[in-house]
């Protein structure tokens, strides 16, 4: 089964694009025995680098144990500049040369490689081709479907710079409704049918941006049977979905308050290759049997964000664009990020056997990240499990402070703040307007000044104009993301202790 035709979704620039005239010669300078003047490549052997060294942990390595590294940790890797040596995958003088505009062959090859055996695409011709990270790739995205004044449809809390790229074009957002598992369908269902009549005037969007997994900022998964009710209402009414998935890898299993005050154990991981691949949730991509999704992946979350370096799956037409709109602008990813990652993966290899040995590693030390950041909460206030959620009381009262959904994946703890019982809060009601808005600012600002710097509410709301107030959150309540990704397990302690102490004294409880 091949993609349908979805052609009518193109924006009229990405429709009127034609190929760069220099960029077509360059399949002739691999046919054998030809001399090329045609294009203004510099001489490889004019280039300063001989080679690059490497040393990188072996992909099983379990990194807290590692307060230092032996020889025996590392694993090394050369690339040369002119050969292939001790079977090399790529040389620096097709590395850092101008390259085929979708990327290295080997590392094309390995990632459509991960996407079939990881993803599981519904339909046959789907294509990979890589870009210089996600937010490059959305930008892509974005000049290929969208239209200046269009409408697009997406969560009621988003990442705020996907949207950075569409607000100068006087695009809007549709911000939908969710609950745990992401976008309510039954609301999706709604906002298209009723458009006209909510909307008179205005062309029904035909784009909807999902993060699935992990959703930043809010931390839900959302799981294959509401992906498959999401798909089939697209289906219905046209819509192309962009599956943007950074936190795919980072799955973790359920959260369970502590039954001690130790928090819990962090036994090292163990690894079998087809239960970690089958511990995922499916994709959209796995039941897109139309080729309406575009998937956005990235190697930020998993290698490094200053590699730059991310791929697209979609369509072939879509695919075709895309490569258009990149001979003009950024014209192939960076040859430097390509040939380190095309090295490290064949070295870790046979195969993904490597990488996805790597992958559970990370998995597994994220898992604990976030069981730092859960486990420092119920420690330093009264935290009782209902159902998906915690609830959060100051300690030693019943108090309700906040409460959560522990996340099943990412790298974020969306937390709600309940206001309702707070003095100050409830004395301004009728002074000012928005005020759950004004007071989240007020809260977040004491927070900062304690010195831990966490992320308001008000940034994630969707933007849905200038005429329209960027504030989500229901009545009584403000938001804050709390990124457990990125600190020490002292400083989480730390961290949730400072922030306790705001919140009692901002509710007269100490």
């Amino acid at each position: 089964m091949d993609a349908i035709g979805l052609s009518h979704h193109l924006s009229p620039t990405a429709a009127a694009r034609t190929p760069s005239p220099l960029k077509s010669l360059m399949k002739y300078m691999s046919v054998d025995g030809m001399i090329s003047l045609a294009g203004g490549l510099p001489h490889p052997s004019l280039f300063p680098f001989v080679n690059i060294e490497a040393e990188v942990y072996s992909p099983g390595i379990y990194l807290p144990s590692n307060t230092s590294e032996s020889d025996s940790e590392l694993l090394r890797f050369r690339v040369h500049k002119n050969d292939r040596a001790n079977g090399q995958v790529v040389d620096l003088a097709s590395g850092l040369q101008y390259a085929p505009t979708a990327g290295l062959p080997w590392l094309l090859q390995y990632v459509r490689e991960f996407v079939r055996t990881v993803y599981q695409p519904a339909y046959k011709n789907y294509n990979v081709l890589m870009n210089d990270g996600s937010t490059d790739g959305w930008s892509k995205v974005v000049h290929l479907l969208c239209e200046p004044g269009g409408y697009i449809l997406l969560e009621e809390c988003t990442f705020p710079s996907t949207q950075a790229m569409w607000v100068p074009m006087g695009c809007k957002g549709v911000p939908l409704e969710m609950d745990v598992d992401g976008i309510r369908a039954d609301v999706l269902e709604t906002t298209l049918r009723e458009w006209d009549t909510t909307h008179p005037g205005a062309k029904r969007p035909h784009v909807l941006y999902v993060i699935p997994t992990g959703q930043n900022p809010t931390g839900c998964t959302m799981p294959i049977t509401r992906k498959q009710e999401i798909y089939d209402i697209c289906v219905k009414y046209d819509i192309v979905i962009v599956e943007d998935d950074p936190y795919y890898i980072l799955q973790f299993d359920t959260y369970k308050l502590p039954t001690t005050g130790n928090g819990h154990a962090e036994p090292p991981p163990s690894f079998d290759e087809t239960v970690f691949l089958d511990s995922f949730v499916k994709t959209f991509l796995s039941i897109d049997v139309q080729g309406r999704v575009i998937r956005l992946d990235t190697f930020s979350k998993t290698m490094a964000p200053g590699n730059r370096l991310g791929w697209f799956t979609c369509n072939p037409l879509f695919a075709e664009r895309i490569i258009r709109a990149t001979e003009v602008t950024t014209q192939t990813p960076s040859g430097w990020s390509q040939s380190i990652i095309s090295e490290l993966l064949h070295t870790w290899g046979p195969g993904l056997s490597g990488y996805l040995r790597w992958l559970s590693g990370l998995q597994s030390q994220y898992e604990i990240r976030r069981d730092w950041m859960c486990d420092a909460i119920a420690k330093e206030f009264d935290a009782e499990q209902e159902g998906d959620k915690v609830i959060v009381y100051g300690k030693g009262t019943r108090v309700k402070l906040l409460s959560f959904v522990p996340p099943r994946a990412g790298m974020f703890l969306w937390c709600k703040v309940h206001l309702g019982e707070n003095k100050e809060y409830n004395n301004l009601k009728g002074v000012s307007e928005e005020l759950e808005t004004a007071f989240e600012q007020k809260l977040w600002q004491e927070i900062v000044d304690a010195k831990v710097l966490i992320s308001p509410g008000r940034f994630y709301a969707a933007w849905e104009g200038k005429d329209r107030p960027r504030n989500t959150a229901e009545r009584d309540t403000a938001h804050f993301r709390l990124a457990f990704s990125m600190t020490t397990k002292d400083n989480v302690d730390l961290a949730v202790h400072r922030l306790a102490g705001v919140l009692h004294r901002a509710w007269e409880l100490s």
